[in-house]
């Protein structure tokens, strides 16, 4: 018995008034019997003539996006749930890429005939809706409780290269073995290039899931080390065995204690891939699976800060450690991630990030007292020279030569006096 929303069973009963037949298929059966929670919810509806007849029959419950029509997809969102109804069909590969597919709806297949063209069996299970009871055609059932990883079909399988990096993924997730025919068959389509084939921002989806989603990260790049597919992520191939090794266990690190924020951890990971690649490496590997800049920026300047935050943890160790110097990193560089990040590689960061909390700069730099305007009150015009006094004030705050407004002013006309 698979537990699923009950708002469902309204289009359900509409369907079944149609003499239509849904089953629950995919991914959220398999979430559901590995005990995860989902909200993606894939429902394929057999004895329906066409996708616009599917369209009709389900626009009384929302708005229908239909963004995947060329898939035979009906796009439904209810009560925060992500639906995806489709029709059976048969796929034939036509073109190269993940997406050259002719697709050809057919409403008198049965679900073993429709569920061949998927990727593996653990994603080939459905529950049919008015049974009650699990279709499993590819023993899919076995292989979850087996923790083992088998493709539905190898002639089909290799006809969307996408299908390696997932099985990848899945293998990580999960912390299943891959079966052997599936590990020799990802091997052989790697070797033949087979991921040239897709565009960077579909293998790089792939790897967050990898990163964002595993318990243990290192599994999935373990094996696409095995499987020869370090050569497309540049640079991660030429690691030393302890460079490495270091990697690996701080991605395991990291994963453990994630952040609630999702482009944190993102980030937070792809430094940890590249902590020991120099600048332009770095800038390499992460121009290589996303053009988000925003992304580059914010691991290049973590990756700067690592040897200077190495630093201050040895000077608090040693008593030297001054209120300056953590107001001062707090100006550059958001603290509370890269101790996170050290944390991960090295297990250092946990006394700088406290007193850094203690003086409210955990993840912000300490607030300015004296601003341009305060220039203007005392009777200076605005100029070039306003960025350079209030550096300088704001060196003296760090300083902690004034902490309130009046005492600010006051260093502030003193200041005036000796400028020149």
């Amino acid at each position: 018995m698979i537990d699923y929303p009950n708002f469902l069973d309204k289009i359900f009963d509409k369907l079944r008034v149609k003499n239509a037949k849904a089953i629950i298929v995919g991914g959220y059966i398999r979430d559901t019997l590995l005990g995860f929670d989902s909200i993606d919810i894939d429902i394929e509806v057999y004895n329906v003539d066409s996708f616009d007849e599917l369209q009709n029959i389900l626009e009384e419950f929302g708005e229908i996006n239909i963004v995947g029509r060329s898939f035979g997809v009906c796009k439904l969102k209810m009560e925060n749930y992500d639906l995806d109804f489709t029709l059976p069909r048969l796929d034939s590969k036509v073109a190269s890429g993940h997406l050259g597919f002719d697709i050809k709806i057919d409403k008198g297949l049965n679900f073993k005939d429709a569920a061949r063209r998927r990727d593996f069996s653990i994603n080939a299970i459905g529950f049919d809706v008015e049974s009650k009871t699990i279709l499993d055609p590819f023993n899919g059932l076995d292989d979850l409780k087996n923790k083992i990883l088998k493709m539905v079909d190898a002639e089909t399988f290799v006809d969307d290269p996408l299908r390696v990096l997932r099985a990848v993924g899945f293998c990580s997730r999960y912390n299943f073995a891959m079966h052997k025919e599936l590990f020799n068959l990802c091997f052989n389509m790697i070797k033949q290039d087979a991921l040239h084939e897709l565009p960077k921002e579909r293998v790089y989806e792939e790897i967050k899931k990898i990163l964002l989603r595993s318990t243990k990260p290192s599994i999935g790049f373990k094996l696409l080390r095995e499987l020869d597919a370090l050569k497309y992520f540049k640079n991660l191939d030429f690691l030393t065995p302890d460079d490495w090794h270091l990697v690996m266990e701080a991605l395991d690190r990291f994963a453990s204690k994630k952040t609630t924020n999702a482009k944190t951890n993102e980030i937070l990971m792809l430094a940890i891939l590249c902590y020991r690649f120099n600048k332009i490496k770095t800038e390499e590997f992460v121009i290589s699976l996303s053009d988000d800049k925003f992304l580059l920026k914010e691991v290049l300047i973590l990756l700067q800060f690592v040897p200077k935050l190495l630093e201050l943890s040895s000077n608090g160790t040693n008593n030297k450690l001054s209120n300056y110097d953590i107001y001062k990193l707090a100006s550059l560089v958001n603290i509370r991630n890269l101790c996170i990040l050290n944390e991960a590689l090295f297990g250092t960061g946990k006394a700088i990030k406290l007193r850094a909390k203690e003086l409210g700069v955990i993840d912000k730099k300490l607030r300015a007292i004296l601003m341009g305007r305060d220039l203007i009150l005392l009777g200076l015009e605005p100029s070039t020279d306003f960025s350079n006094i209030l550096d300088a004030s704001y060196e003296a705050q760090m300083r902690e030569e004034f902490s309130t407004r009046d005492e600010a002013l006051k260093w502030l006309k003193n200041y005036l006096s000796n400028y020149q």
